[in-house]
């Protein structure tokens, strides 16, 4: 089975007000699955537990940790995009679709020795990459910057957030920014286009920055949601990512469908799909 080619994948114009649209669709999909997407939230809130329970006394670590979910969520929300896949196409999505996508997606692709076979993985591991990167950096600035040893959020609201003299929290935040954009612009659509079409990793990762560049301003309020909907998760003791995980992943399945046209059915699918009832601009 040859490749997609990306003459047959257009990237469209959105509008700052689609934003808000994909965050309804996301609430509908949510809806309708119920605790299948929720699992998705609690999984990861269990996730997120485990790592202040082993870095709650060392804040520093524990800041840089946090805020590196953020890298790898678009690979851990894969099975939110399929089961809003399955939604789409008006097929059953279930439990099936979840075991599915994380063990056998990829046999369904015929020559398993392509060099898109791992896409995927190769992608998760890019970004588990970046994630780990952002920690190790975190901690080092926050340990060699601070005037007083970081080992709490209160420590840390108190010396880095509110420090009174000196710059740390907003250089942290400046590099935070700098690491983020590049792995916001390079994963906005890669993971649902390499769910969705038989395309390589460098094709996905260019069609991710294409859509950037295009559609720069409703990107960034996008990026703003996402951050804002984690940040709400995150500072609610980790309880609102119960609820934001899911949400924001089957949110970011309808955002791809908006923001790239694939012109064609999907090459993963076994059967025709209906049409989807968004317009191009």
């Amino acid at each position: 089975m040859a490749h997609d080619s990306v003459h047959t994948l257009t990237i469209r114009q959105v509008s700052v007000a689609q934003t808000l649209g994909w965050l309804i669709l996301g609430m509908r999909d949510l809806v309708r699955l119920r605790w299948i997407s929720l699992t998705h939230g609690l999984v990861l809130t269990l996730a997120g537990g485990f790592i202040t329970l082993i870095a709650h006394d060392r804040f520093w670590l524990l800041a840089g940790a946090l805020s590196g979910f953020l890298f790898i969520a678009p690979v851990l929300a894969a099975s939110l995009y399929a089961l809003s896949r399955d939604l789409e196409k008006q097929k059953a999505a279930n439990w099936d679709t979840v075991w599915n996508t994380w063990t056998q997606w990829q046999t369904r692709h015929d020559d398993h020795g392509s060099d898109d076979y791992w896409c995927m993985v190769r992608f998760g591991i890019l970004l588990g990459l970046a994630s780990t990167g952002w920690v190790l950096t975190s901690a080092a600035l926050i340990t060699l910057l601070s005037e007083v040893p970081i080992h709490t959020p209160v420590d840390f609201l108190h010396f880095v957030v509110g420090a009174k003299s000196g710059w740390l929290f907003e250089i942290w935040l400046a590099l935070g920014g700098l690491m983020a954009a590049p792995i916001f612009a390079s994963s906005v659509v890669t993971m649902p286009l390499l769910l969705d079409r038989r395309i390589s990793l460098w094709q996905a990762v260019l069609i991710s920055w294409g859509v950037v560049l295009k559609n720069p301003i409703p990107m960034a309020a996008w990026a703003a949601i996402l951050l804002l909907m984690s940040l709400l998760g995150l500072g609610s003791l980790l309880l609102g990512l119960v609820f934001v995980v899911p949400l924001l992943g089957h949110a970011s399945w309808h955002a791809y469908r908006d923001l790239v046209d694939t012109q064609e059915p999907p090459v993963h699918q076994t059967e025709p799909s209906h049409t989807r009832g968004t317009a191009e601009p």
